[in-house]
């Protein structure tokens, strides 16, 4: 049986480009550039007419950019893996964020000047890069580029590879409440306009947001710079207090932590779970285990079902809990799933969603101090 190549679309406005990309591609013995493009308008019929298992694409392209090509690919009922190579993705960047958002597999940084030498000495980086989109979200075994064996897909973890289930623990109600947030496809938008709309003394959040490492901090610069609210990314040991949100960092998990009165997070490596580290279970988890009933749980739009039963145990430990509603979410997975095991308590449009989470952390506030005067 004959070697099974990854058919790679390369779409650039640039001849040299395309040509310098294919050959680089076309060298790699386990990869076969079957086509060209100029702009995604062109690329659309090669498509049709021949298939390719990932697609290489700039941003900067005329009649359609890349951006918007790369959500129209990922809006298809079977996707195609897209690798960004474009000068237009530095990290933390508009568009290098947009990208991530959009779905892209892999990002590569092209220098604005000096491209061709620049692709020819990234060889190794581009055919991996090629490789691992197609990996990562290849339906079936792969066969590992030899066609005569296969490799098995990873198994999916749960969050007990990282925190066992066990009991809740006893945790004394208190007047301060927590938020645990977790959201992934459409998120970043979607924390943008929830996290805007918080008052300067909202409950402390911690935020899971499918994204890799290197851009949660700018991501949460960004938000910190629109917000009334104080955002920054997670740090091992940080407080969990009012007016303040924690972005959990790229590839790591983050759990929810309680030493006294005092929440806080634990900022840890370990597998993936649920296919993502972060995981939105995991943090879900560490919040039905530390914080109970003094917990809110938001989970926001999202591809996937990460963060679906962990909102269940946190439910199930005594906390209010809220979906983003279907018309509102750019993807109704993560949510929808949470809703169909009966993990919320109200399923809402995303325009109102912080006031809930205010108004009920302040009504268990009410709740709290009138239980303590009886």
């Amino acid at each position: 049986m004959g070697l099974e190549k990854i058919k790679v679309l390369v779409i650039d406005d640039s001849a040299v480009v395309r040509e310098t990309m294919s050959q680089i591609l076309n060298s790699d013995p386990e990869i076969e550039v079957i086509g060209t493009a100029s702009d995604p308008i062109f690329a659309v019929n090669k498509i049709q007419s021949n298939r390719p298992d990932v697609i290489t694409l700039d941003v900067e392209m005329p009649r359609m950019d890349g951006l918007s090509f790369l959500r129209k690919v990922n809006n298809l009922a079977n996707p195609i893996p897209v690798v960004i190579c474009s000068s237009k993705v530095e990290g933390g960047s508009d568009n290098a964020l947009k990208a991530m958002e959009y779905g892209a597999a892999e990002l590569i940084l092209k220098p604005k000047m000096g491209t061709k030498v620049f692709l020819q000495e990234s060889k190794i980086r581009i055919c991996d890069a090629v490789k691992a989109a197609y990996r990562s979200k290849n339906k079936r075994n792969i066969a590992g580029m030899q066609g005569s064996f296969l490799k098995e897909i990873q198994p999916k973890l749960t969050a007990d590879a990282i925190l066992e289930k066990g009991s809740p623990r006893m945790t004394l109600e208190t007047t301060e409440k927590i938020v645990a947030v977790g959201a992934s496809t459409g998120g970043t938008e979607a924390l943008a306009v929830f996290l805007k709309m918080l008052p300067i003394d909202a409950p402390g959040m911690v935020v899971v947001q499918h994204m890799p490492e290197h851009f949660t901090k700018s991501f949460a610069a960004r938000l910190d710079s629109i917000c009334s609210v104080s955002v920054k990314e997670a740090e091992d040991n940080d407080s969990i207090v009012r007016g303040r949100v924690l972005i959990a960092p790229g590839n790591k998990h983050t759990l929810i932590k309680r030493s006294g009165a005092r929440y806080y997070v634990e900022v840890k490596d370990g597998p993936l779970v649920s296919r993502h580290r972060p995981s939105v279970d995991v943090l879900f988890r560490s919040a039905a285990r530390y914080a109970g009933k003094n917990a809110i749980g938001v989970i926001l739009t999202g591809m996937g079902d990460d963060g679906a039963k962990g909102m269940k145990e946190m439910k199930d430990s005594g906390s209010y809990n809220i979906a983003q509603d279907e018309a509102t979410s750019i993807v109704w997975g993560m949510p929808g799933e949470a809703v169909k095991i009966g993990a919320v308590d109200k399923i809402l449009p995303l325009q109102e969603i912080a006031h809930s989470v205010c108004n009920h952390a302040k009504i268990m506030q009410m709740s709290f101090k009138h239980l303590s005067v009886r």
